[in-house]
């Protein structure tokens, strides 16, 4: 923890001229997308938590339940194929397209009347969760034609925001409407979301950028073109690895949580959701600030900050006091916000347009992988383990991610 980061002048910056939200809003074209993201979003987000409780309420199962954030997760290990889909046709069409499918994909779900349905209701969350990594693909190039790189910053702070607040209001909503209405009310809320995000969608006027194709490139060769060029820039490959171990990390919280609530600070289950809720606000804040921090501080410095503040906060759950565990729920809603906008406008700046949308799918692959598998293996040691001792590897896991980003390759100009 005492090595100095070098001067800031051989470090390629993002911070150099970083505008600010108010300028990023200014922009019609943003406000359009920004708006679409509000609509497709509130429905993602709306269904995903209250099918789960729907799968549970049919079969009365807890790992019934579990399954639909398997089929949620499921899709990340397919999303090279969605990033080169948005990056070989106009991304317009596809995130239109995109939106309509998954409108209609959803309408399946009204045909599930008992627990006999439960593959076709995995199957749909499987399909239409597909259909979430085509939009964040393809919404990279987007935002990277839409707007100079110097807005780029506080866009992805602004959209991480809109995610981050639906978040903890939608499913709440999705629940409300479940207990009162049944599930056939959600999934047409969903619907009328994704079909309002297809029409805002088809109000946006921008020039897209043209690509040229290398005709003598295989399909493999395109496909994994996006990890090979992350892997191939000193800075973007030095960031991606912190990030992969930090939140890759991260995963064992899903599961220590729960040791956490009952077992540390001795309260009931549902207070856990008290606790996201924290964390949640705090995401908000982190998207809403993160453009100024990396404006002041440049992307490498902002990244190992937020990297030391997620040590911390993992670290905090281990504890039983109430009010250290919520300052550390703060810390970890920020801390993830900062690194992870900083880290995507870092990406879409660095890389040329016609790759955009693979090196945004190589990036799902490379952070969400990890933390899929960590989770699995801390569910499996926790019976076993005492959860603070997993909490404590996991948080000595997080300080060792910013060695990549202290590396002299890190500090090399691109």
């Amino acid at each position: 923890m005492t090595a100095e980061l070098p001067p800031a002048d051989v470090v390629p910056a993002v911070s150099a001229g970083t505008g600010t939200n108010r300028e990023a809003f200014r922009i019609p074209a943003f406000r359009r997308l920004a708006l679409a993201w509000v609509f497709s979003n509130f429905g993602d987000s709306a269904l995903y938590l209250t099918t789960a409780i729907w799968v549970k309420q049919l079969t009365g199962s807890d790992a019934a339940a579990g399954l639909v954030f398997a089929a949620l997760g499921l899709p990340a290990l397919l999303s090279p194929f969605t990033g080169r889909l948005a990056d070989r046709y106009r991304r317009k069409p596809v995130v239109i397209i995109n939106n309509a499918c998954a409108a209609a994909v959803v309408l399946a779900l009204l045909a599930v009347r008992d627990a006999d349905q439960l593959w076709l209701i995995y199957t749909v969350v499987f399909v239409y969760a597909n259909s979430s990594y085509v939009t964040a693909a393809a919404q990279s190039g987007l935002l990277r034609d839409l707007l100079p790189d110097r807005l780029l910053a506080p866009a992805n702070g602004i959209l991480s925001s809109i995610d981050q607040g639906l978040r903890i209001v939608s499913p709440l909503l999705g629940a409300g409407m479940l207990a009162l209405w049944g599930m056939n009310s959600v999934v047409l809320l969903t619907c009328a979301c994704f079909l309002a995000a297809a029409g805002v969608l088809g109000t946006l006027k921008l020039k897209e950028s043209i690509f040229d194709r290398d005709s003598t490139e295989t399909f493999w060769e395109s496909t994994t073109a996006g990890f090979r060029f992350l892997a191939q820039h000193p800075l973007l490959r030095s960031a991606l690895i912190t990030l992969s171990v930090a939140l890759g990390a991260t995963g064992v919280l899903n599961v220590t949580v729960f040791a956490t609530n009952e077992q540390g600070l001795g309260m009931a289950p549902e207070f856990l959701s008290v606790l996201l809720s924290v964390q949640g606000v705090a995401a908000v804040i982190g998207g809403l600030t993160a453009s100024a921090v990396i404006r002041r501080f440049g992307v490498r410095t902002t990244i190992v900050t937020a990297v030391v503040m997620l040590a911390v906060a993992v670290l905090t759950t281990a504890l039983t006091v109430l009010a250290v565990v919520f300052c550390g729920a703060v810390l970890l809603g920020v801390s993830v916000a900062w690194m992870v906008i900083a880290f995507v406008t870092l990406r879409q700046q660095e890389t040329p347009a016609g790759m955009q949308g693979r090196t945004a799918a190589a990036t799902h692959v490379l952070i969400n992988v990890p933390q899929v598998a960590t989770s699995m293996a801390a569910a499996a040691l926790i019976g076993v383990v005492d959860y603070r001792v997993l909490v404590a590897g996991m948080g000595v896991i997080c300080l060792l991610a910013i060695l990549p980003l202290l590396s002299p390759a890190a500090a090399k100009p691109c």
